[in-house]
């Protein structure tokens, strides 16, 4: 399977899960909440793999940032941002737009790194 297809796939299913937990927000299930946001991590993190694979030839140092304060978030809006990001790193990917789908697919790893913080010290 080529490298974007694999990339395309990571998306949709990291896409897929954040669908899914959106339904277990609404159902105040938090543990299939954190486990389908765990997935979509798992899909994101395999997706920056490959774009780092597709684009070894290029300088890849960046500092893009997200600028929200972890205080001010909460999980269905994040969910909302994250979901929005990824859709936009696919239109990006499709278009050929790689430095922008890959700005894209990093931030969302931030924004769920940040989902899976809020959840655990919900259980502490």
């Amino acid at each position: 399977m080529a490298l974007e297809t694999k990339v395309t796939k990571a998306i949709l299913s990291a896409m897929k899960n954040l669908e899914n937990s959106t339904k277990f927000i609404k159902e105040n299930n938090e543990n299939m909440l954190a486990n389908h946001v765990w997935k979509a991590s798992a899909e994101v993190e395999y997706a920056l793999f490959l774009f780092s694979i597709l684009r070894q030839s290029e300088h890849q140092s960046h500092s893009w940032k997200v600028d929200l304060k972890s205080k001010e978030l909460e999980v269905a809006p994040v969910i909302t941002c994250t979901q929005e990001l990824l859709q936009k790193a696919k239109t990006s990917f499709e278009t050929g737009d790689l430095l922008e789908a890959h700005k894209k697919i990093w931030m969302t790893r931030w924004y769920l790194l940040k989902v899976q913080n809020i959840l655990e010290k919900k259980h502490k």
